[in-house]
Order: structure tokens, then C-alpha cells, then sequence
């Protein structure tokens, strides 16, 4: 009996989040992937917004086995190693202003505590001990360490940690679609970027050390996307108080929403930036900070940067990076993204226009989302027990399409979906990708008319 047949026979010997029963995953090429029946599948969603160059890259096989022949693993605290110095500096070439200093690790949720580590380091060395509290939104997500968790904006995930993290303070997400009567989207995004103020001076504002917030949003928020003068009154008001601004770039990076940063949409430089995800396209877990000189000068001066991992730098992991980039770049993926980005908004815009429970179609480039609410004009959510996110994510899935669908805050959110395929697709496969979505909200919205006319 084969490996595959043993595992479908018997319970597995794995533990994880309760999904779905799915098949064994046979092999990927481009955009696609196949089951071990020859199922074909359009991965939709990158993974989780991770495949940004598509699976089977020849280019980034090469790289790593030309890596392992020579090297795979070298402490950084031994040696430094060449496909790390090169990443650093290719990175700050592609990133906007002064983001020029990067720190290498293993993933999201690791880059995220890399970056607060360093934030509370900077606030050390300047004399600014009293500065802990890190500001986000309500809701929200950054990872699932404990760090990180207590910034994720989510009480359901966090609550059963609870007693064994120190909490931080939220504010509201700008979904400011779901504005008062009568207010203007600039006047919405305003007053949910004034929020951050109040809450910096209830807090006390020689106590707040940073505000990290993703320019577009990810799993928690469909690709939320605010109008421009909120992102600009944010860094104001960072500014004002002394505040670090952390913009995490871990779905939203690596040139997914047709820019390397999404920070470019807006004007906008962060004082720190975390990615992961796409930045290594999933070919290896790998995640990084980059940060200006200025802070990490400051940190250097005072010790140094007291923080690592084991596999923090790793040769392996930054040549395959660097193939990665080299493949954005020499490609075009990004103006890919941005081309193909705004063919599949219009295409879902369509959608939004024949289902009245559509609430928002948002995002940039190739990290779009929507949302399904019982009622537009105010985001009110759709019954908890009708599970509207699996419902229609299971239906695309039957017809060879994986979304990324979710349910945050129990339901209180609505019911999020992200359309994010790798940014190598053409036409004809954001054709097929509207085709096969629309065909499943068809077969799903009279079940979800029915639960709105019932509720």
C-alpha cells in the first residue's frame, strides 16, 4: 500500500485548525495545483497570499540546489554569507525612502515580533523607557505568537491566551464604506484615523511606543483599503506624539498590490515594514523586517539588537529569495499585478452589481477582497449560523477555484473573501477565475436571499 493510501485509511498523525476534509496535494505548476485523483485547482488565493511567483519555478529550484551544493545553513552569529548581504541590499533598492537596514527570519508572525522588539529597543536607547503600548485595529491580524497575538485584533483568537499576554489597546478599522448618513468617505476615514489620537492621549502619550496597521488590509479585513487622507493623518499623528508607524507588509508586500510596498499607493513612509509571505513566494518560510538607519544607528549604538532566531539569515533562504525578487522584477510580476489587478476589480465591481449582498469590493493590484453582509448601506452581518464564508468558498472550491474566505470577531465582521492569485496570471485566467466565482454566487445566493429575508 503507498504512503497516500496508508493516510487516506487511517486518522492522521497530524493536529491542526479543524478545515474541511481535503484531498492529498499531487504537484503545482503556475497557477495551478492538482490532487492525487489529477483534480485540477486555479490557486486563487497564492496559498495564503503567499505563492506570488506560482509553483514549480524552475529558476528558484536551480538557485537553491546551486545554495545547498555549497552551503545551506551558516549561524549568523558565526559567519555572515553572501545570498543574505546581497538580499539586504536588493531590498533596500527596492523599497521607497529611507528603508534601507534589513533583518531576516522565518516568517510572519516572527517579523512582526522582530519589529516591535526593535521598536521597544530604539525606545530604550533614547531614554524612553516608559513607551510598551503598541496601538492596532480592531479587527485585525499579525500573527499568532503570543507577541504578535496581542496585537491581533480579534478577541476569539486571543481570549484563551488571555492570562499569559500583556494586551494592547485597539482602535476601529476604517471600513469606511459603512459610514454615517451623510458623511463623506475623506470625512470617514478621518475620524477613524482621529481615533488614533484620542486613543494615544487616554492611553497616555509618553507611554505608546507604535501604531502597526496593514496599509491593505489581510485575512481579518478582505484587502480593506481606507482613502488616502487617512493614511496621511496617521503619519501625522505618529509624528506628533513621537509614535513609531509599523505598516505590516506581510500579505500586502513583495509586490503584490502593484507596488513593491503597498505604502507607495499612498504617499506614505513607515518607520518599520514587516514581509513575509510573498517575499520568498513560499518556496521557503522566511519573513523580514527592513527599517531606516536612523533607528537601527540608535539600537546599534546602545548594544546592539537583541534579538535571533536559528534559521535568522539563512543562505539557503535568502538565495531563494533572491531568486524570488530577480523573478518580480525581471518579469514585470508587479505591473502584471497591477494590470491584472484592475481587470479582476472590474470583474468583481460586476458581481457587486447583481448581488445586493455584496458589501465592498476593495484592495490593490492582485490583493482584492469583498465582503457578504445582509445589509450594504450599514455592514450589518449575515446570520452567524448561515456560514456564508465557507458556504461559497466550498462552492468555488467544487468547481476547481480556491478563495481565501474567513470570519472574524465571531461573525461580527461579516464574511471576508480575498481573491489573490499569483501575479503571473494572464487575461484568460482571471476570465476563467470571474467565470467559476460567478458561477458559485449564483448557486449560493438564493440560500443567502433566503437567510436575509428570514433574519
Amino acid at each position: 500500500m503507498s504512503v497516500v493510501d496508508l493516510r487516506r485509511n487511517r486518522p492522521s498523525s497530524m493536529f491542526f485548525w479543524p478545515t474541511p476534509e481535503r484531498p492529498v496535494i499531487a504537484r503545482g505548476e503556475g497557477i495551478h495545483v492538482w490532487d492525487e485523483s489529477g483534480k485540477r485547482y486555479i490557486d486563487g488565493s497564492s496559498g495564503p497570499q503567499t505563492v506570488n511567483i506560482g509553483h514549480g519555478n524552475r529558476r528558484v529550484a536551480e538557485a537553491a540546489q546551486a545554495q545547498m551544493a555549497k552551503i545551506a545553513y551558516a549561524f549568523r552569529s558565526h559567519f555572515r554569507s553572501e545570498p543574505a548581504e546581497q538580499l539586504a541590499d536588493e531590498l533596500a533598492r527596492m523599497a521607497p525612502g529611507d528603508l534601507d537596514m534589513a533583518f531576516f527570519c522565518s516568517g510572519g508572525s516572527e517579523a512582526v515580533e522582530a519589529a516591535i522588539k526593535l521598536a521597544r529597543q530604539h525606545a530604550l536607547a533614547r531614554g524612553e523607557a516608559e513607551r510598551y503600548r503598541i496601538i492596532s485595529r480592531l479587527p485585525s491580524y499579525h500573527g499568532c505568537t503570543l507577541g504578535a497575538l496581542s496585537l491581533t485584533g480579534d478577541p476569539a483568537m486571543s481570549a484563551p491566551f488571555a492570562p499569559m499576554m500583556q494586551s494592547m489597546p485597539k482602535i476601529p478599522a476604517p471600513f469606511c464604506a459603512y459610514r454615517r448618513e451623510g458623511q463623506s468617505l475623506d470625512e470617514a476615514a478621518l475620524e477613524f484615523a482621529d481615533a488614533l489620537e484620542a486613543q494615544i492621549v487616554a492611553q497616555g502619550p509618553q507611554t505608546v511606543l507604535a501604531f502597526i496597521m496593514e496599509p491593505v488590509g489581510g485575512a481579518a479585513t478582505g484587502a480593506l483599503t481606507a482613502p488616502d487622507v487617512y493614511y496621511r493623518r496617521v503619519r501625522e499623528i505618529c509624528d506628533r506624539y513621537g509614535v513609531l508607524l509599523i505598516f505590516d507588509e506581510v500579505m500586502s508586500g513583495a509586490g503584490r498590490t502593484g507596488k513593491y510596498l503597498a505604502a507607495e499607493h499612498f504617499g506614505v513612509l513607515p518607520d518599520i515594514v514587516v514581509l513575509a509571505k510573498g517575499l520568498a513566494s513560499g518556496y521557503v518560510p522566511f519573513g523580514a523586517i527592513m527599517a531606516p538607519r536612523r533607528i537601527v544607528d540608535v539600537v546599534n549604538a546602545s548594544g546592539g539588537y537583541n534579538h535571533g532566531h536559528t534559521y535568522s539569515a539563512s543562505p539557503l533562504a535568502c538565495a531563494i529569495a533572491r531568486a524570488v525578487l530577480a523573478e518580480h522584477v525581471e518579469r514585470d510580476l508587479i505591473g502584471n499585478a497591477a494590470r491584472m489587478g484592475a481587470l479582476m476589480r472590474a470583474g468583481l465591481e460586476q458581481l457587486w452589481e447583481t448581488y445586493e449582498f455584496i458589501g465592498e469590493v476593495r484592495g490593490k493590484g492582485l490583493l482584492l477582497g469583498f465582503d457578504l453582509v445582509a445589509d450594504r448601506r450599514s455592514g450589518r452581518p449575515l446570520p452567524p449560523d448561515l456560514n456564508a464564508h465557507l458556504l461559497l468558498g466550498q462552492a468555488a472550491y467544487e468547481r476547481g477555484l480556491i478563495v481565501y474566505s474567513r470570519r472574524v470577531m465571531n461573525g461580527r465582521r461579516g464574511d471576508n473573501f480575498l481573491v489573490s492569485p499569483p501575479l503571473i496570471l494572464n487575461e484568460s485566467d482571471v476570465e476563467e477565475i470571474l467565470d467559476i466565482l460567478g458561477a458559485s454566487m449564483r448557486e449560493v445566493a438564493p440560500t443567502i436571499r433566503a437567510a436575509m429575508a428570514g433574519a
